[in-house]
């Protein structure tokens, strides 16, 4: 356990201070703008605005991800050529499929990416949220005063921002149990939940060609589409709101960020590719002016070769090929001339 802690305390500290300063910066910032330091309303749009700057920070690995997803998509078909050609030699099969993702420049596991790098920002958040609550621990740039004021800041006086849904139960004879934490935790619960569904919902409706629905690729994202709300779901109940705030607003610019992109930029032959062909066709009638297709010319069947006409002889010159024939056909029906034997005209001799 030792090892594994101080494995822990190595990746967060550094994100400790990261997560820190950027929630100063902004807790400082709304503080001018006239919030309370000590309000949770405050911190809230700290933690809201700490999930904006990492989402901005990870742009380039979700357009990796897109494109990534995308190539998964379009090479579908030939994994499935492979999968009938080595379906009986597992470890060919797998060769060849690796081939295909180096030779098309694939990468079957950046669609993780993105979350996988969030996790260690979730926990790191979590961990700073629920020590700063229960000790006034003190984590990269927060000190003790401002951990305190993070700890115990309320949203409108009202919600503690530390609390959960779990935390604040109604049941089990809970002495501090708050109704209106649950409410907005259940709010921020089933937001989250369904920000999730409806992102991997709208990847694999919109912008998925036929050919990739099914396959252990469409099965995969099929599987993800209701294990990952049901994991959030059930996780979410024991999230600190700040929490919920942070996950809930990462998942609502997850959605829009590839709404824009499969809308401005499908992948060829989806129904989102259609609908974007429809729109340009509309707004270029609109306008006056014609959009035409782009047709991918078919190769040209070669010409058949042209029969080379006989030149016009004379009359003297047919007379004369047809005089040749005959005198060649005479020449070869001639009977070959028999040898004598040697004694033969012997007795002719005088």
């Amino acid at each position: 356990m030792g090892t594994l802690s101080d494995i822990g305390n190595f990746i967060l500290t550094p994100l400790y201070y990261i997560i820190s300063a950027v929630m100063i910066g902004f807790h400082k910032l709304f503080t001018l703008l006239g919030l309370d330091e000590n309000g949770g309303l405050a911190w809230a749009l700290s933690i809201i605005g700490l999930t904006l700057v990492i989402r901005v920070c990870l742009i380039p690995l979700f357009v990796k991800q897109i494109k990534s997803s995308r190539n998964m998509q379009l090479i579908q078909p030939k994994v499935k050529e492979l999968q009938k050609k080595y379906g009986h030699d597992r470890e060919r099969l797998a060769q060849e499929t690796m081939k295909l993702y180096k030779d098309t420049g694939t990468n079957p596991f950046a669609s993780c990416l993105p979350i996988l790098l969030q996790m260690p920002i979730f926990f790191a958040l979590f961990r700073l949220l629920d020590q700063a609550a229960k000790s006034n621990k003190a984590h990269g740039f927060l000190n003790e005063k401002l951990a305190k004021s993070f700890g115990q800041s309320e949203i409108f006086g009202v919600i503690p921002i530390n609390d959960s849904f779990w935390g604040a139960r109604v049941w089990g004879g809970n002495p501090d149990s708050n109704v209106a934490v649950m409410l907005v935790a259940l709010v921020l619960v089933l937001a989250m939940t369904a920000t999730t569904f409806t992102t991997q919902r709208q990847l694999m409706r919109k912008n998925m060609p036929a050919d990739a629905l099914s396959g252990p690729y469409a099965q995969q994202q099929k599987m993800l589409l209701y294990i990952l709300p049901v994991a959030f779901g059930l996780g979410g109940v024991a999230f600190p709101i700040g929490v919920l705030l942070y996950w809930t607003t990462s998942n609502l610019w997850t959605m829009g960020q590839q709404f824009y992109v499969i809308r401005n930029n499908p992948a060829p032959g989806t129904p989102a590719a259609q609908a974007k062909t429809e729109r340009d066709k509309a707004k270029a009638a609109k306008h006056g002016t014609v959009v035409t297709e782009e047709v991918v010319a078919e190769p040209e069947a070669p010409r058949p070769a042209v029969r080379q006409q006989p030149k016009k002889l004379t009359k003297a010159q047919r007379q004369a090929q047809q005089r040749q024939a005959q005198k060649s056909a005479q020449q070869g029906q001639k009977p070959a001339q028999r040898k004598p034997r040697p004694d033969e005209n012997k007795g002719d001799t005088p």
